[in-house]
């Protein structure tokens, strides 16, 4: 695995030097007062940066019309399955890693992470999956506490890949449409926090249909920044779903992003008609702009099987 940045501005290299360096901050103090033999011997094994700033296409546009800028995405490789707990283990880095982002303006990149074991990567790229795919063949290591590689990917046949992406898709998009009907059955009998919360599940099934369709792999998270971002990796249209032009826009996505949580429990979630008609809007185009993506990889994997075979 490569391990140099020369691609990188010089910027760029020390900022990804002090997320790293935050990584083990946080990692440190999660597990200073362990008492536990397993969480003691705890280690990172790997910090691997993959997606557009490991391959050379990122963009930062923050003074665009739309402001896109691309995120720093990270996959720390652990050696124990307890530790990829993200809630339990990894709520803090998240916390601090978007202080700093967003407060403190400390880091003027956004960071994703993901977090799994290396049995976890090496069966990922036994069983063929894409994304592991990519991030052993464009992955740069940013930390490796010895350099045992990855295990060596085995692709899937032509007509593997397509049942696999059929399969993902006709479990995944109809969950999603269903949560949506059931989101605006709630809607129109003035439901509306379970309504909120259906919506939630309906954008957040729609990511993963996504993900899983065209690089079959999803984190295991509830997140919906967490999963938009990981999804708008793969197509740019995605990108434009969600209007961010003012502060009220944000605070729109922000308010369905706390559904998953507050709708349920939170006595002081507030959300009124207005605010989810419009969520529903954005959240009905987003179904329809991950149909095209999902039905155009099938596609792309119907034809190279009709070429295989």
């Amino acid at each position: 695995m490569r391990t140099e940045l020369d691609h990188l501005p010089a910027n760029k290299q020390r900022e990804l030097e002090r997320v790293v360096e935050i990584i083990f901050e946080e990692f440190g103090d999660a597990f200073a007062l362990a008492k536990h033999e397993w969480k003691k011997a705890g280690r990172i094994l790997k910090i691997v940066l993959y997606g557009s700033y490991a391959r050379g296409g990122w963009v930062d546009e923050p003074h665009t019309a739309k402001g896109y800028k691309s995120d720093y995405d990270l996959l720390i490789v652990v050696n124990d399955k307890r530790l990829t707990d993200r809630v339990k283990y990894w709520s803090k880095l998240d916390e601090r890693l978007m202080r700093e982002y967003s407060i403190a303006g400390a880091i003027r990149t956004p960071v994703n992470f993901i977090v799994h074991t290396l049995q976890e990567v090496n069966d990922g790229l036994a069983h063929g999956r894409y994304f592991f795919m990519d991030v052993a063949k464009d992955g740069i290591a940013l930390y490796q506490s010895d350099d045992t590689p990855f295990h060596q990917p085995k692709p899937k046949t032509p007509e593997q890949a397509l049942a696999m992406a059929k399969e993902y898709f006709e479990e995944w998009f109809p969950t999603a449409m269903q949560r949506f009907e059931l989101s605006r059955l709630g809607l129109k009998k003035g439901f509306l926090k379970p309504a909120a919360f259906d919506l939630h599940q309906t954008a957040e099934f729609l990511y993963h249909s996504a993900l899983l369709v065209v690089t079959f792999y999803t984190p295991h998270v509830h997140n919906l920044g967490f999963l938009r971002t990981q999804a708008e990796r793969l197509d740019r249209r995605l990108t434009y779903v969600w209007p961010m032009d003012n502060r009220k826009q944000r605070a729109m996505f922000e308010k369905l992003k706390e559904a998953y949580v507050k709708a349920r429990y939170s006595k002081h979630y507030r959300i009124s008609e207005e605010e989810l008609s419009w969520l529903g809007e954005r959240v009905e185009e987003l179904g329809q702009i991950v149909h095209k993506i999902c039905s155009e990889r099938i596609a792309e994997l119907e034809e190279l099987a009709s070429k295989a075979g």
